[in-house]
């Protein structure tokens, strides 16, 4: 039998040296015949007395092909047998340690020319890496990948009679993982901008959108910089790219239907086929721009997308301490066949349940809208998984539906959301796949700034307490004697954080401030940027990912806004928001430095960095301030800042200047907000641009005009 983190618990097992980690992707591993050791002193001196080499595998607890390649080969006793004879064995959670995991990718794309999960590399106990690939099959076989212990054995007799040429090769890709940091620089060049949005286009797949082919990954910085682009450029093709996009992968069987939230990505072109893992960082970042999407059309689609990953978030990824788990994965028990655990088992289902769950009437609309099939509706099935099961998606439109249906659209939406709720209240009785529940600082930060944003803008102060207690977690429990951590599980915060855990969590404090405009947040995010400069700063420009460590065989930077952004780019985004909102003119120069650090790829293939340009765009934009002057909890106040908060304003600082605490804080650092006051005992906004305010106003509808460019009579 098994426990939610896959540990076999036979008790006739032997634990490895992975027994006293915290990590679940690591305790998975603990019964494993192989004689794992986790990345530390211990292995590589072990590996250097014994004059053996390392076999580092880098995986994380929700990946599917680590399963796959965990049970054909890191529980067969052969291939055991020959790994602990001949290898010192070195298992790493890439999500707890990043900074190896980047470092060792980097290898593996050098090596290979691609890279992915499980990761599986060959090192000297000096960390150089010699042989690298991903996945392997246990033996070798007819589908042309070597065997894994073929593999092993080719490696232990180059090892004994060729050890001259693995040094060459392991210095060679080290000579490359140290030069692959960004290393030019040059002067802002409006161009880049230009240059990034149309390779964007370019890539766009104007039939079902995203960008790119099959499989499509939701990428929510591509939509963000798209945003951003047409708020400033005006550009109407940016905006519609971005929102076709939301609207497609929000229809498709990548979105969650019954419970909400988005999985990992589609095999397909038609966001059809997910697959199946959820994970925190695509939580928080697609629910802030299905908010930035709400706040520029209005439409309610948006918003209830939005509110559905964070309710979601909130119902089955929060612990009860407040902070945010790491991911759901992919695999889960089968319900109708529960000797089986497979792809996706958890999500899906037959048409014989639904019309066993279901009233008759419910069941027909439910099947036609979600495109139900009696025999399953799979775009995509190689594996046959989902064989007679039903992926659900949005089939038809819901006007077309009720109509045929004979009733009103907001009558087949009423009986669709009761239809949704007996769902899902009837999978929660079905084993739900393993929980990975650590608590990663950086992305807690990315679920503080959605749920701080949601509150802002959709007025739920639910989103706000829950941005609030995460904060207070992660800056409570996740930091010791002061030192912020990566990680946080069953008690235990390890491991130094990051440039991402630094610069994520500054966001989401920026963020929880605009909401709150609790200066506490404000103080705390300038107090985390200068250790941020402190640690990870480099003098030629932008900040290494990693603090100086020994521990690691290079220290890099990452250059590509991914499933994550880089932590440069949301650094430098952070360091302009906090120059305007402090006057710390050194935090603009240092953000201005950061970007053009990254010249080579900014000027090459910009797209890579799609947050990195928005910044670039904060930085060029005239400076944009509104200032409401009023008691934080009076009618009038909220009234003005409900104006703003309900449009999309990217290059805009918002400044609430309360008569108390958060107007004493700002002035001392913004010596104008003094004589800032409210005119005729009513709150005032001032809306200012490039240090010059036009006059001053006491209405929602004046400041409503003034924000929308019209004249104010």
């Amino acid at each position: 039998m098994k426990n939610n983190n896959g540990i076999d618990e036979l008790q006739n097992k032997h634990a490895n040296h992975l027994i006293h980690e915290k990590s679940p992707y690591l305790q998975q591993h603990v019964y494993n015949p192989v004689d794992w050791y986790p990345w530390g002193d211990e292995a590589l001196a072990k590996a250097a007395k014994e004059d053996k080499p390392i076999f580092l595998s880098i995986g994380y607890s929700t990946c599917h092909w680590c399963h796959v390649m965990a049970h054909e080969s890191f529980e067969d006793q052969e291939i055991a047998d020959f790994l602990n004879k001949y290898f010192i064995s070195i298992k790493v959670d890439r999500e707890e340690r990043p900074g190896i995991d980047q470092i060792y990718m980097t290898a593996t794309q050098a090596m290979t020319g691609s890279g992915g999960w499980p990761m599986s590399l060959f090192l000297f106990p000096d960390k150089k890496p010699f042989y690298a690939g991903t996945y392997f099959p246990p033996r070798g076989g007819g589908n042309g990948r070597p065997g894994f212990l073929d593999i092993l054995q080719a490696i232990h007799k180059a090892w004994q009679d060729d050890r001259k040429r693995l040094s060459l090769s392991a210095d060679q890709v080290t000579a490359h993982i140290r030069k692959e940091s960004p290393g030019s620089s040059k002067s802002f060049d409006k161009v880049w901008m230009d240059k990034g949005f149309t390779q964007i286009e370019e890539s766009y797949e104007p039939q079902y959108g995203g960008f790119g082919q099959a499989p499509k990954f939701p990428r929510p910085v591509v939509i963000d910089f798209l945003f951003h682009h047409y708020k400033t450029t005006g550009r109407k093709e940016a905006r519609d790219m971005a929102l076709f996009t939301l609207e497609q992968m929000a229809a498709g069987g990548m979105y969650d239907h019954i419970g909400g939230g988005f999985h990992r990505y589609s095999v397909d072109g038609q966001w059809r086929v997910p697959h199946f893992e959820k994970m925190l960082y695509d939580q928080s970042q697609l629910a802030s721009v299905y908010l930035s999407a709400f706040q520029l059309t209005g439409g309610r689609e948006y918003r209830r997308t939005a509110t559905e990953i964070l309710d979601y978030v909130l119902r089955d990824m929060q612990s009860p301490e407040g902070g945010f788990y790491s991911a759901e994965d992919a695999d889960s028990v089968n319900p109708y066949n529960p000797a089986e655990h497979s792809e996706g088992a958890y999500f899906l289902w037959t048409e014989e349940e639904i019309d066993s769950l279901l009233t008759t009437k419910e069941a027909s609309l439910f099947k036609v809208y979600y495109g139900v099939k009696k025999d399953g509706n799979a775009l995509h099935d190689p594996q046959k998984e989902f064989t007679g099961r039903n992926i659900l998606y949005q089939y038809k439109d819901l006007s077309e539906v009720a109509r045929k249906a004979g009733i009103s659209e907001e009558e087949g939406w009423k009986i669709l959301q009761q239809s949704k709720s007996k769902l899902l209240i009837s999978r929660q009785s079905r084993t739900a796949p393993h929980l990975d529940d650590k608590i990663i600082t950086a992305w807690n930060g990315l679920m503080i700034s959605a749920l701080a944003r949601a509150a802002m803008i959709l007025e739920e102060e639910q989103y706000l307490l829950a941005a609030n207690r995460a904060a207070d977690f992660i800056l409570n429990k996740v930091t010791v004697h002061g030192d912020l951590k990566r990680r946080w599980r069953k008690g235990e915060a390890r491991y130094p954080a990051g440039l991402d855990d630094y610069s994520f969590l500054i966001q989401g404090l920026l963020d929880l401030y605009a909401a709150s405009h609790d200066p506490s947040r404000l103080s705390r995010a300038m107090e985390l940027t200068k250790q941020q400069i402190a640690l990870f700063s480099d003098e030629k420009g932008g900040f290494y990912d990693t603090p100086e460590s020994a521990d690691l065989l290079a220290r890099m930077k990452s250059a590509y806004d991914g499933a994550e952004p880089s932590g440069n780019s949301v650094a430098a985004m952070n360091l302009l928001r906090l120059a305007r909102l402090t006057g710390k003119k050194e935090w603009g120069a240092r953000a201005k430095k950061t970007i053009e650090s990254f010249a080579e790829i900014l000027t090459s293939y910009p797209p890579a960095m799609p947050l990195m340009l928005s910044a670039m765009d904060f930085q060029m934009d005239k400076p944009k301030q509104i200032v409401i002057a009023g008691g934080a909890n009076d009618q009038d106040t909220g009234d003005l800042l409900r104006e703003v908060h309900s449009r999309y304003l990217p290059n805009t600082i918002l400044l609430l200047a309360d008569g108390g605490e958060n107007q004493s804080f700002l002035q001392e650092r913004l010596p104008f907000l003094a004589t800032v006051e409210k005119i005729h005992g009513q709150a005032t906004a001032y809306v200012c641009e490039n240090f010059t305010c036009r006059l001053p106003v006491n209405t929602k509808e004046e400041l409503a005009a003034m924000l929308d460019g019209k004249s104010v009579e």
